[in-house]
């Protein structure tokens, strides 16, 4: 589903991603972990090329990009990966001006080209699957961070990508929000859908990823089953990150 070979990316003199090397299989849940710094959210944003990596090579299902810093990538190819992913925000980045119906339809008429009438059934569908059917007509003011945060992850879903991607979900969230949130995300895991996460919730990374990635320094330190990263680690990187964040 998606492979990542010597990626890099630097902004000016700072080489925030030093070499990466990931798979992800079709219906992984894939989490990423790491400090504040350690390059997880730039590699995130590389895999759906809201940032241009400076080398490497990203295959994400039948697209395969090879970057160079000598070679420009053309647009047609940065929309056409994009179309296989979804991006699930920290910050929900929801239309103020738009109802969450309307915020779930937008992509599925400009970008898919469907038909209101059909973006509208789809919206409503999903508001459903996330617990928010009774939210249809409502503003991003009226709703909470944690409902929209769901309506964000309907967005998502809506455009029917290979693969979702989560940016810190649910770090602007207040603690007692956090959990409905993961939840659907949970629920989509059971389900089957490829999904990378970056997060701090190290529970849902024991519950829900299939694989767990832990990044310092824009490398990664370790990878492996949640229950070789946090019940039998032998890197001293990673026993000292996860020390300071839960109780082992």
């Amino acid at each position: 589903m998606i492979e990542v070979k010597n990626l890099h990316k630097r902004f000016g003199n700072l080489e925030v991603l030093q070499g990466i090397d990931m798979k992800v299989k079709k219906g992984e849940t894939v989490v990423i972990i790491g400090p504040s710094g350690s390059g997880k959210t730039t590699l995130l944003r590389c895999l759906n090329l809201l940032e241009i990596p400076t080398a490497g090579e990203i295959t994400l299902g039948n697209r395969h990009l090879v970057f160079t810093e000598s070679v420009k990538i053309k647009e047609q190819d940065i929309i056409a990966l994009r179309k296989q992913t979804g991006m699930v925000f920290q910050n929900y980045n929801l239309f103020p001006h738009m109802t969450a119906a309307e915020n779930i339809m937008e992509g599925q008429v400009t970008v898919l080209g469907r038909s209101r009438d059909a973006a509208r059934k789809r919206a409503l569908e999903l508001l459903r699957k996330v617990g928010l059917e009774n939210r249809a007509e409502m503003y991003p003011h009226q709703l909470s961070g944690g409902q929209q945060q769901r309506v964000g992850i309907a967005r998502a879903m809506a455009m029917d990508p290979d693969v979702i991607l989560f940016d810190e979900p649910t770090s602007a969230l207040d603690p007692e929000l956090v959990g409905e949130v993961l939840k659907v995300m949970k629920e989509l895991a059971a389900e089957g859908m490829t999904m990378v996460v970056v997060t701090h919730e190290m529970n849902f990374a024991r519950e829900a990823a299939d694989k767990v990635i832990f990044i310092d320094g824009g490398r990664i330190v370790e990878e492996g089953p949640p229950e070789q990263i946090f019940e039998n680690t032998q890197h001293e990187r990673t026993i000292q990150f996860l020390s300071k964040i839960t109780n082992i």
